[in-house]
């Protein structure tokens, strides 16, 4: 019955408090006005809620799994160069050199906890002020407002970068992440309001696991595997 309750009515997220409680009161002023204008208001104040759900996810006990940090749909899987603002670039990464990029976009009814690929430490996060165009655009990876982070995969090593980018209507991205902070796969780390994007970067070598129009969730949808390398093109995987 506990699990079930969760299910129904999930957690919230820190971030969400104030803002319920905004539309709770603004529900009560609005009704002593206008029996209508509350009951619109008691309707905002459901989305709010729901727009900052926080429900508990199965993390993937698999070995290498990198997990997908944002629900939403998956945009694009293809290959860019490694974010020009981070100091930190993988081992042997040339300047010129590819790497994977799968973008998740999450529209205003999505889960907007966003969650750690892998478990490790931060090595890097660097924020970039920018437009806020329409996050659902390639050029948004690069104008708009943007937050990016590398983790240290705790079992290989290995860098990965991800970022949440702000969207058209996305105008708050949450910065409580800082350089040193240690994650569990899966963990939560921070949130966008009120809808946008989030870009991850990986390695060439793995194969990325999703496939563009695909719906992803956060904390249980695995995008690639760092155990599962390969050396020359597979069949079917994208392609410049």
């Amino acid at each position: 019955m506990h699990n079930i309750s969760k299910i129904i009515f999930p957690p919230l997220h820190k971030e969400g408090y104030l803002f319920v409680g905004l539309f709770i009161l603004g529900t009560f002023i609005l009704y002593s006005f206008s029996t209508f204008l509350g009951f619109i208001a008691f309707l905002l104040t459901i989305w709010c809620f729901y727009f900052f759900r926080n429900p508990v996810r199965i993390v993937p006990d698999i070995k290498g799994a990198i997990i997908c940090p944002a629900d939403g749909m998956i945009q694009q899987v293809r290959k860019v160069n490694w974010p020009k603002e981070l100091k930190y670039r993988p081992e042997n990464l040339k300047k010129n050199d590819k790497v994977w990029c799968i973008s998740i976009f999450m529209n205003v009814f999505n889960v907007h906890v966003n969650r750690v690929p892998v478990a490790g430490s931060i090595k890097e996060v660097v924020y970039v002020p920018g437009k806020f165009l329409n996050a659902s655009l390639d050029k948004a990876s690069e104008y708009n407002e943007r937050q990016i982070f590398i983790i240290e995969d705790k079992e290989t090593k290995r860098l990965i970068a991800f970022t949440q980018i702000a969207g058209l209507v996305a105008r708050r991205i949450t910065r409580s992440t800082k350089k040193g902070d240690q994650f569990s796969k899966g963990e939560t780390f921070g949130m966008i309001r009120f809808g946008s994007r989030v870009d991850v970067f990986l390695p060439l070598d793995v194969v990325p696991q999703v496939c563009e129009g695909q719906i992803s969730i956060a904390g249980e949808t695995i995008l690639a595997n760092l155990s599962q390398q390969r050396e020359k093109p597979v069949a079917g995987i994208l392609q410049e």
